[in-house]
């Protein structure tokens, strides 16, 4: 397939970079400052310039976004919104109907009308970006035209998880899945696996998901 991976140096977008081209999509890397990468077409483009990004996102048959504008950025609110709004309007503008989206686990439900970014014991240093990854999903969901998937990671997933690539996960809906802990955990490089399983064999259209150990 020929894929196209915005955001594709970051935490979560090398891994799914990584996942893809192991197994031999055609794919395309779209970040602010590319790497070299053998068999991997790196673009600088600026996401904010719909047309630009819409001519180089043109021809794939999945556009994966694993946008953050970064999580120092004072700025991570706005700027999280206005530019998975316009990598949106230029998957649109592209022809390009498929389109997942990395979000965040805050906005799921861990009980009737209750979601985690909303309870005391969610972290305040990652409240604003966890807002704005919300705020994301409300606005995608009017979304007719795409072929959308949200994704919200696993509540426990940074890189502190050491566990790797194990080929194992669950997947849920709106509400996390835990394990019989009571955790909901999974490492970036099962990410990858979840997504790149998505890619290649679509079970979600047109909504949110979310899956863990």
């Amino acid at each position: 397939m020929k894929i196209t991976i915005i955001g594709a140096t970051g935490f979560v977008g090398s891994a799914i970079l990584n996942e893809l081209a192991g197994r031999n999509h055609e794919i395309t890397a779209i970040a602010r400052t590319p790497k070299e990468t053998s068999g991997v077409n790196w673009v600088a483009s600026d996401i904010f310039n719909i047309d630009s990004l819409a001519a180089t996102l043109k021809g794939n048959d999945i556009i994966v976004s694993a946008y953050n504008p970064g999580w120092t950025n004072p700025n991570i609110h706005d700027e999280f919104i206005a530019g998975a709004k316009a990598i949106q309007e230029a998957v649109k503008k592209s022809g390009v109907k498929r389109l997942i989206t990395i979000g965040g686990a805050g906005s799921l439900y861990i009980a009737p009308n209750i979601q985690l970014v909303d309870t005391p014991e969610f972290p305040k240093e990652y409240y604003v970006a966890a807002s704005a990854a919300r705020e994301y999903l409300n606005i995608i969901k009017e979304e007719k035209e795409l072929d959308w998937v949200f994704f919200s990671p696993a509540i426990e997933m940074h890189q502190g998880i050491t566990t790797g690539r194990t080929g194992k996960y669950r997947l849920g809906l709106e509400n996390p899945v835990f394990d019989e802990n009571q955790r909901s955990i999974l490492s970036v490089e099962d990410l990858a696996i979840v997504i790149a399983d998505e890619v290649e064999t679509p079970k979600h259209h047109q909504q949110r998901f979310t899956a863990a150990y």
